[in-house]
């Protein structure tokens, strides 16, 4: 619950009007008026320590190296340069020395680093950007800086092909040519809108940009890109001559690698109010059964381990009304049951110090009844909330908030507010979640099933594509039936057997899989690439994914290519595999890439999934949460490269909760397959290096090879292992190996003997 009743009307009346009659000062800008004054002819350039400050009478813009290939970009109109964003969305911009210069060119100066120009042409000063030969155009004003009260605007001549990605988590399309895209918090969460914008976007040209600012903009990637924000100055860093990939990793440089979250916030979640006994009926029921007082939360902690279903945390009041009792005992009871707890807040924060300090709290969820209408407010609410937590224990970060700004990835998960469990909402929530990873917010996400309305069809499309993003969160609130006549719950267990058995299935891949995402959310604190991918981050040069031809599908990390059933069918088409080789999760079916697929089986049970070759996908054995004792080995799931290839994948690992991690505390262990010419398979496991609390000493392993033939011998450090002639003896028996070629197109799975994880060992499979 985050709105009143009355909210689902408000909402609709002004989502239909701020899509269809934006306010005066975006309506200028998307119709192409001019603002009243522009940059005029260059009078002169001086250099001032590390800066070049060019002057255009009174006017000046001020370039900054921060590093070599990163730069930033001032307009003091006045000639007075100032910052009052201070800091908060630039969180760092000393990187030391840069070594520039610059020089004069005739028609224009040249402003120089070791890896780029950046030419600011005289009559009228306008700027250009070129790699480092002066030569290849990386992008180039078409007329030069401009404002007035209503604000200021960059516009650039758009390249014949070139293509614009970012904008935040933006509900809809992430491929932004020809789009008119709002730079600010609608709050009404419908398609097109932005719930959580970022001043930020990268082109297929080579480069990205964020704005320095608090204001609200509009970009307009039409024929000519048109970037305004409402303010009267311009500030913005450029990150130049790299990959998409590479743009991310210096924008995260600059505005904060994205947060690395406790190992129970990649559980699934569930939220809702268990405390009716006194709310006010126009914010929700008064003494709904099963959720009078707070502790009746215990029962479906219970309940969901009794269903079998992996979940990790719970947010038992909403703060609309709904507070809590007898918090204390609920949060240890919970505890005791493998769930952590987190608490909803619409009013602020007045006992947090005591919520986590001594309840034992560990999550924070924020809402626009607190935090307004976004920016700097909402900003300043999840730094607040961030104290909160860190301040008063050693765990991590996790909070969720629905207006995010460019930086928020440093601080909090990002999600897509009061939507609707249909299937209209459900198709843009894909490139929307997606698309946020091309803003760097690595974690993005929807309600399962959303909040009004749904179905047990649309919670179990929905729950299973979502299962393979860093994090999800179920909310009971309107469901098909409400608000007219009460609640409906929205938990996966809560459902009919066979819609409860789809749910568990995917659950239990995820709890498996969480080594995986939790390494790939690694991945995204270390260079900005989010876990959840666009194919573009992965096939830049593949012209078909850069458009919006495949925003209905994309990356789990680098191994899983997911392509979510977003309408009322059984067959999937359209799924486009780029130029690799994908096999089918499922069944091990071989496809060669690139090919379209169509007429994909879905029945309502099976998502369509591809793993790429080469891939090397970590597994737990099977959990309800992580805190669980293993009782099987480690597994090593091996999509084997071609032959005469080779691939690895680095295993990250740590405590899961604490911040130590920060301090070095952690591991990452180098898994090898080489494929030999003959197919021959050699699996080297790398010795783990690094120490963190509660690291194991040894561990058994079991690797399991998606090969269409058998071995004729596997070694274990140059020691045979037993070949076991059934499925039986082989699950039966501490170590050996066994081939069953009915299993998904063919596997080989070898248990190793317990190994210390600070020696390396190999496995060896021979075919002749």
């Amino acid at each position: 619950m985050r709105t009143k009743f009355a909210a689902p009307c408000l909402v609709i009346v002004l989502g239909s009007f701020a899509c269809q009659s934006p306010p005066a000062a975006e309506s200028a800008v998307a119709h192409g008026d001019a603002l009243t004054t522009t940059l005029g002819d260059l009078s002169s350039i001086v250099r001032q320590g590390n800066a070049f400050v060019l002057s255009a009478g009174a006017h000046k813009v001020r370039v900054r190296f921060l590093q070599p290939d990163v730069f930033r970009l001032e307009l003091a109109p006045g000639g007075t340069f100032s910052d009052p964003v201070a800091g908060k969305v630039l969180s760092r911009t000393d990187f030391g020395a840069v070594t520039a210069s610059y020089s004069d060119a005739g028609a224009y100066y040249r402003i120089e680093s070791n890896a780029l120009v950046l030419r600011a042409y005289k009559k009228p000063l306008t700027f250009a950007l070129y790699e480092k030969d002066n030569k290849t155009l990386v992008w180039k004003e078409q007329s030069g800086l401009a404002w007035d009260e209503q604000g200021t605007e960059q516009k650039l001549v758009r390249g014949s092909d070139e293509q614009f990605y970012g904008g935040g988590l933006r509900l809809g399309a992430w491929a932004l040519r020809d789009q008119v895209v709002p730079i600010r918090v609608f709050n009404t969460w419908k398609e097109f809108d932005n719930a959580s914008p970022a001043p930020f976007y990268m082109s297929t040209a080579g480069y990205g940009v964020v704005r320095n600012t608090w204001a609200r903009g509009l970009y307009d990637f039409g024929s000519t890109v048109s970037t305004h924000h409402e303010e009267k100055r311009f500030d913005a860093v450029y990150f130049a001559g790299g990959s998409l990939k590479e743009v991310l990793d210096r924008y995260t440089d600059v505005t904060g690698k994205p947060f690395l979250a406790p190992m129970f916030g990649f559980e699934m979640g569930n939220a809702d109010c268990w405390s009716t006994y006194n709310t006010d009926p126009e914010q929700g029921p008064v003494n709904r059964p099963g959720h009078l007082k707070t502790p009746d939360v215990l029962a479906y902690s219970k309940a969901a381990r009794e269903n079998d279903m992996p979940s990790g945390w719970f947010l038992p009041n909403d703060g609309y009304g709904c507070g809590y009792e007898d918090l204390a005992p609920t949060v240890a009871s919970l505890h005791e049951k493998g769930f952590y707890t987190g608490l909803w807040t619409s009013t602020g924060l007045a006992n947090v110090e005591w919520e986590v300090g001594t309840v034992g709290t560990r999550a924070i969820k924020t809402d626009v009844a607190w935090i307004g209408d976004g920016y700097e407010f909402a900003f300043k609410g999840v730094e607040q909330a961030v104290a909160g937590i860190e301040k008063n224990s050693d765990a991590r970060r996790f909070i969720w908030t629905v207006d995010g700004w460019a930086g928020t990835q440093r601080n909090a998960v990002v999600w897509t507010g009061d939507t609707r469990g249909d299937w209209n909402d459900m198709r843009w929530h894909v490139p929307a979640i997606t698309g946020a990873g091309l803003s760097a917010l690595n974690y993005a996400s929807g309600d399962v099933d959303g909040i009004y309305a749904g179905s047990p069809d649309t919670y179990s499309r929905d729950l299973q594509w979502k299962a393979f993003l860093p994090v999800l969160m179920s909310m009971s609130g309107w469901g098909a039936v409400n608000p007219e006549t009460g609640y409906r719950d929205k938990q996966p267990w809560r459902f009919d057997e066979a819609h409860k058995a789809i749910h568990r299935k995917y659950l239990k891949l995820r709890e498996r899989l969480l080594p995986y995402l939790y390494t790939m959310s690694r991945v995204a604190h270390e260079t900005g690439v989010p876990s959840t991918r666009a194919l573009v981050l992965e096939y830049p040069k593949d012209p078909k994914v850069r458009d919006n031809t495949t925003s209905q599908e994309f990356m789990a990390g680098d191994a899983f290519l997911v392509a979510p059933v977003t309408e009322n069918a059984t067959t999937r088409s359209g799924i486009y595999l780029p130029a690799d080789t994908w096999i089918d999760y499922w069944t091990g079916a071989v496809r060669k890439g690139p090919v379209t697929v169509d007429n994909y089986p879905a029945p309502l049970d099976t998502l369509p999934l591809f793993v790429r070759a080469g891939s090397i996908v970590p597994m737990w054995p099977q959990k309800l949460h992580f805190r669980e004792p293993s009782t099987g080995p480690f597994t090593f799931d091996i999509y084997p490269p071609a032959q005469g290839q080779r691939s690895s994948f680095t295993l990250y690992e740590d405590d899961g909760l604490s911040r130590q991690y920060i301090d070095g505390k952690f591991a990452k262990q180098r898994i090898v397959v080489d494929v030999s010419s003959n197919g021959g398979i050699l699996v080297s496991l790398g010795a783990s290096q690094g120490d963190y609390a509660g690291k194991p000493e040894s561990r058994h392993y079991e690797l399991t090879l998606h090969t269409a033939s058998s071995a004729t011998r596997v070694d274990m450090g140059g020691t045979p292992l037993t070949r076991h002639r059934s499925k039986a003896a082989y699950d039966a028996a501490p170590e050996g190996w066994y081939f069953d070629a009915s299993d998904r197109g063919g596997l080989l799975s070898v248990k190793t003997p317990d190994l210390r994880l600070d020696t390396a060992s190999t496995v060896s499979i021979s075919r002749r």
